[in-house]
């Protein structure tokens, strides 16, 4: 059985200002978090702006994408659709266009019960051999997938991890009592990661790291290490930036610290439309004086 382990950033796909996608850029970011210690990469999650494309938008990104990791780390793509035949159909474009793996996301036009839920989930790990991730994000999607949905759930070989982003950080210790090491868990907001790894969660599904990989892979393996103290330091540093994980306006947040920190394209694509007055002024404070900080600690 696969197990994925490490610092899985959530990529952003970069625009041009006319809303087109900018393949180059993307691939250049891409590269970026490989060399800086990135355990795997997550093309066309939500952060990625994925229902926002067109299919065709969609593939392109994977197929970059699969050129510039050429198997350096796993290469996993967010799989985000309505209905259960368009969910399947994806899962095996999304195979041939070269993702090794499927961050799966409840579907976006209906809240499933639990019953709906898990047979959602099984339909998708039936239709390739990819490794799934579960993307639950209750807050945002208003689906739970439960520690009770994961055990109907825990048959289904190719449903590996979890990337658990309930905002409740007990849930690490419920899932671990209730089905032991069966799926590894993935902290899935970045203010939480230092309480999660403390808890036994083993993968972090990241925002910020595409603004700054260097500072969460070290994050990580500090807290691997069981050195929290010294992960603590940092953690402190990068929290009020790891704050605008949690935001509706997460994407035009991170786009800008990548922006600020780096100079990736900061452009949205609408309805998501560029940060402006004090909003502006804001998050861009909040950035700078990360990137100050960390400048200071050298």
């Amino acid at each position: 059985m696969t197990h994925w382990r490490g610092v899985f950033p959530a990529v952003t796909t970069k625009l041009n200002q006319d809303g087109s996608i900018d393949i180059e850029a993307t691939q250049a970011s891409i590269d970026r978090l490989i060399a800086n210690g990135v355990s795997g990469i997550i093309v066309l999650p939500m952060l990625g702006e994925n229902a926002s494309l067109q299919p065709q938008e969609r593939e392109a990104v994977i197929r970059a994408a699969k050129d510039v990791v050429a198997r350096r780390v796993p290469l996993l793509s967010g799989l985000a659709e309505i209905s259960t035949a368009n969910a399947t159909a994806a899962a095996r474009k999304y195979q041939d266009f070269g993702a090794e793996g499927l961050m799966v996301f409840p579907s976006l036009g209906y809240k499933t019960d639990p019953r709906e839920t898990a047979e959602w989930y099984k339909a998708i790990a039936n239709a390739s051999d990819l490794p799934i991730m579960i993307y639950n994000n209750p807050i945002a999607y208003g689906v739970d997938v439960t520690p009770a949905i994961l055990k109907v759930l825990a048959d289904c070989p190719t449903i590996v991890a979890v990337k658990e982003e309930t905002g409740d950080v007990r849930r690490v210790t419920d899932m671990i009592i209730e089905l032991g090491d069966r799926f590894d868990i993935f902290c899935g907001v970045d203010d939480q990661i230092v309480e999660s790894m403390a808890l036994g969660a083993t993968g972090w599904v990241s925002g910020m790291t595409n603004a700054w990989p260097k500072q969460c892979v070290r994050i990580f393996n500090l807290c691997a290490a069981g050195d929290f103290a010294g992960a603590r330091d940092l953690y402190r540093i990068m929290t009020p930036s790891f704050h605008l994980d949690t935001h509706v306006k997460l994407v035009q947040y991170i786009k800008m610290a990548e922006h600020l920190v780096y100079g990736a394209p900061e452009w949205t694509r609408a309805p998501r439309l560029p940060l402006v007055g004090e909003e502006r002024a804001r998050v861009t404070a909040i950035i700078e004086a990360a990137i100050e900080k960390l400048r200071q600690q050298g």
